[in-house]
């Protein structure tokens, strides 16, 4: 009997561990697509995050360039109003001295203007329709009119330019703190799934390294094709030349011409900036930092467009919406390297590498890397191209 009862148990215990074992089986991977569908979500809301992060952060970057704009303004405005000013000082002492000069003299007339005006404008007035100031008197009275005007309007100018600084001082602190609270939720979010962005990071940096690679091959092969292309074009003209040389000119056709097809809509100027394509490369990996401009600070992303353009001898502004306005419209057909592409509204934008890839500086959190039109966000925000 007491054999029996240890043989049922130890078939219970073999029964309870292959259902354990079973259990954690099932269990197992359960947990591991729960985690998966969470890590999933989260880097959804990442995403979306970004984006309006990259919003805010090109507002904040236009509301500085007006800002400095304004601040331009206010120094131009504030020099031509003290010139204003002084010219206004000189014309009333030359106007002052012939007004004395005038109440000396006794005349009624005069007297009558001087002591009867109730303002200095009435003054300037009375004294230029009184019929016998000479023409002298009536230049010193225009004068000493149209510098009080300017220095009236500039006065204005100035105040309204100031109020303006205000608003936009204000705007742009309003931008920073949103920025700062987005931000903070990134990373709030971003630490509960701190393990799968690691593994993130790492598949990310060799993949990143295979796409320099990539761009690398494809800058040599392209530097190939235009050196082949031009000898091509050499030895062309060069045997044009000397066939022209040994052919005995042809008499003038009596017939007249036919007249000439309307030209086709004529297609975006090649493309001019190809090198800055072999620049951009040199940046991969330096962080993402909103509002940076530079490799020591970081870069934002258009604060890296702007970086790497200038070392090419064009100068950009420092927001990627007022960027757009500058160079020629093309589509995503007629993409060459160097092209400027812009996504989410103009919130974001890169440097077109070829082969559907783009350089940029993405986001927070990441550095500057190349990435495909194709990728989902990309495709679904694509907003246009330009060409420099």
């Amino acid at each position: 009997m007491s054999r029996t009862k240890a043989i049922i148990g130890l078939l219970v215990l073999v029964a309870a561990s292959y259902i354990g074992v079973t259990t954690l089986a099932v269990s197992a991977p359960a947990e591991i697509e729960e985690k998966k569908a969470e890590a999933e979500r989260v880097l959804a809301e990442i995403r979306d995050l970004d984006g309006r992060l990259g919003l805010a952060i090109e507002n904040y970057n236009g509301a500085t360039l007006k800002l400095d704009k304004i601040e331009g303004s206010l120094d131009s405005t504030s020099e031509r109003l003290e010139l204003a000013r002084s010219s206004g000082r000189v014309a009333q002492d030359r106007l002052a001295d012939r007004l004395r000069s005038l109440y000396m003299s006794n005349e009624a007339t005069s007297l009558e203007v001087i002591l009867g005006a109730a303002s200095v404008d009435e003054l300037l007035d009375r004294v230029s329709t009184v019929e016998r100031v000479s023409a002298r008197d009536q230049v010193l009275v225009e004068t000493a009119r149209s510098a009080r005007v300017e220095t009236g309007q500039r006065a204005r100018k100035l105040k309204d330019a100031r109020r303006q600084q205000e608003l936009v001082v204000v705007e742009r602190d309003q931008q920073r703190r949103e920025i700062e609270a987005l931000i903070a939720e990134r990373e709030s979010l971003a630490s509960t799934i701190e393990d799968e962005l690691a593994q993130l990071v790492v598949e990310e940096e060799a993949r990143q390294a295979e796409l320099k690679a990539e761009a690398e091959r494809r800058l040599i092969a392209q530097r190939e094709e235009r050196r082949a292309a031009a000898r091509v074009a050499s030895e062309a003209a060069s045997s044009a030349s000397a066939s022209s040389s040994t052919e005995t000119p042809s008499a003038p056709a009596s017939s007249p011409s036919p007249s000439p097809a309307p030209a086709p809509t004529a297609p975006p100027p090649a493309a001019k900036y190809t090198g800055v394509v072999a620049t951009a490369l040199k940046y991969l990996g330096v962080p993402y930092v909103w509002g940076g401009e530079s490799p020591t600070g970081g870069f934002d992303c258009s604060g890296f467009v702007m970086y790497v353009f200038r070392q090419h001898g064009v100068s950009l502004p420092h927001h990627a919406a007022t960027q757009y306005n500058y160079g020629t419209p093309v589509t995503r057909s007629q993409l060459q390297p160097g092209d400027i592409v812009y996504f989410n509204g103009l919130g974001h934008n890169g440097i077109y590498i070829g082969d559907d890839k783009f350089v940029h500086a993405p986001h927070t959190g990441d550095v500057v890397k190349i990435s495909s039109l194709n990728d989902s966000w990309y495709a679904a925000t694509w907003v246009g191209a330009r060409r420099l």
